[in-house]
């Protein structure tokens, strides 16, 4: 029972972060460890879990989904899914005492993205500007990122667009959530067919992400932007220093 609540709370709070301002994963991968699945098991149940929650977002952006940098959409999608696949796979070949050394610094990543994607990239462009091909190979290699953690990839991928003179977040939306989605698919096919997904655990979590992931969208209405940002980042710090701890202690 005490497994359940756990499973079901960190579903409900991972679906309302995705919601809000992303960064699901933080809360879903530790609640899976603590329920006693290994990490890596853990890390292929969360994304499997929140990834219906993801499916029905990207849906409703499907309409909105253009070209990022002059590059088609069926070239960003399929480079995100090719990426998510290896990915997964250099996921499931990592031992689980090595990932749990390796998540600290995932996390890490991730919580700077979440901090300071946006302004990363802006900074960035004054000295840095780079084409559609080389944008390309930056969204495979955050497909690859997807597919094997993916935290706060979507701020990373408006971090990387930034690059390349693309600053109209609203526009980006739509091909923030299809392409973080898209490299999700081949990560949760590999998942499933390796049999690397816990299901009693994942479908606890699956319908409080979704659950959460309504709730989410209708409090994004009504909390201003910088106080869900805030507590986003102050969630992503705090998980990130526990898991370091818990990693080299």
């Amino acid at each position: 029972m005490d497994h359940f609540l756990l499973l079901a709370l960190g579903g409900l709070l991972a679906g309302a972060m995705n919601a809000l301002a992303g960064g699901g994963s933080f809360v879903s991968l530790p609640a899976m460890i603590a329920a006693g699945v290994p990490s890596v098991q853990a890390n292929a149940s969360g994304t499997v879990a929140l990834f219906p929650g993801q499916v029905s977002s990207a849906w409703s952006y499907w309409d909105g989904m253009r070209p990022v940098c002059k590059v088609p959409r069926q070239h960003l999608i399929a480079v995100s899914v090719v990426g998510g696949l290896i990915g997964s796979l250099l996921l499931l070949w990592t031992p689980s005492r090595a990932f749990d050394f390796i998540l600290p610094w995932l996390m890490l990543v991730a919580t700077l993205a979440l901090a300071f994607g946006r302004q990363i990239g802006l900074v960035l462009q004054r000295y840095v500007l780079i084409g559609p091909r080389v944008m390309l190979i930056g969204q495979f290699v955050l497909g690859i990122y997807g597919g094997y953690y993916g935290g706060a990839i979507g701020l990373m991928m408006l971090a990387l667009w930034a690059l390349v003179g693309e600053h109209d977040i609203k526009s980006l939306n739509p091909p923030r959530i299809m392409l973080a989605s898209a490299s999700n698919v081949a990560a949760v096919a590999t998942f499933i067919i390796a049999g690397a997904v816990r299901w009693p655990q994942t479908l606890i979590m699956l319908v409080g992400g979704v659950i959460g992931g309504y709730g989410g969208a209708r409090l994004g209405r009504v909390l201003p932007g910088p106080v869900i940002r805030a507590l986003t980042i102050a969630a992503a710090t705090a998980i990130t220093i526990a898991f370091f701890i818990r990693a080299y202690r």
